[in-house]
């Protein structure tokens, strides 16, 4: 499936790893892949353990998981962990919010910055933008579907739907402003340290402001679990709450 990113990440450590040194599989929202992608490589050094990486939009991480993906751990939004909690095949008290995360307009770095502090100086901005980069609403993202929602709000469905430069995903958007292929993106914050080539404008406004909270939670399937907890124990561990808040996150208390 195009849709999904898959990652090998397998690191030497000082002290090399056992033969039996665990490999965690985990799906994950792209959100968050991008901001725990140092720890990770930083964890891996110090326990041995390798990570399998799967990737997507919320929609296509949903499809995914139906469909029987194996994993060890799931990464996904709020809303999306409720419904895999419902169905009854995670680990009872297993889910730990990882933090929430807004979302901001991004501009390629040297162009001038818009003005997004308020609704109305937002809908200029949507309006004068030449073109606007955000994920293939048919991917499900949780920031275009957001996106799409305050458009019609401030009645400029059609000219962002016209606009529109579509991404797969992750951090594509961002990247798309960064190689001058759109001229604006609206995106999850911590998407945009890991592009090239561009800068966050501003949040939106705070009467158009979407929160997301992630959560990690083990699927009773996982062949790992004691692996996948000690690692989500290091995710919300005091040592790195200040890498989450550097890269825009509020992380959870």
């Amino acid at each position: 499936m195009a849709a999904l990113h898959r990652i090998l990440i397998v690191l030497t450590t000082l002290a090399a790893p056992t033969a039996s040194a665990a490999e965690i599989k985990v799906i994950s929202a792209g959100a968050v892949r991008s901001i725990v992608g140092g720890m990770i490589e930083d964890y891996s050094r110090k326990s041995g353990v390798t990570f399998m990486f799967t990737t997507g939009s919320t929609g296509v991480l949903r499809k995914t998981i139906a469909d029987g993906e194996p994993a060890d751990l799931i990464i996904a939004s709020g809303p999306l962990m409720a419904e895999l909690e419902a169905t009854g095949k995670m680990t009872p008290g297993s889910r730990v919010d990882l933090g929430r995360i807004g979302l901001g307009v991004v501009v390629r770095e040297g162009a001038s910055v818009p003005d997004v502090s308020t609704p109305e100086a937002l809908k200029r901005t949507l309006i004068a933008a030449k073109s606007i980069a955000y994920t293939d609403p048919a991917r499900g993202g949780t920031s275009t579907l957001h996106l799409m929602k305050i458009a019609e709000q401030l009645g400029v469905a059609d000219e962002v739907k016209k606009k529109g430069v579509f991404a797969t995903g992750g951090n594509d958007a961002v990247a798309k402003v960064g190689e001058g292929k759109a001229e604006i993106a609206v995106v999850l914050i911590s998407e945009i340290s890991a592009a090239k080539g561009a800068r966050l404008a501003g949040p939106l406004p705070n009467e158009l402001q979407l929160y997301t909270v992630y959560a990690a939670a083990i699927p009773l399937s996982s062949s790992n679990a004691a692996a996948a907890r000690a690692f989500v124990a290091e995710l919300t561990s005091p040592a790195l709450r200040k890498r989450w808040e550097a890269a825009g996150w509020e992380p959870a208390r």
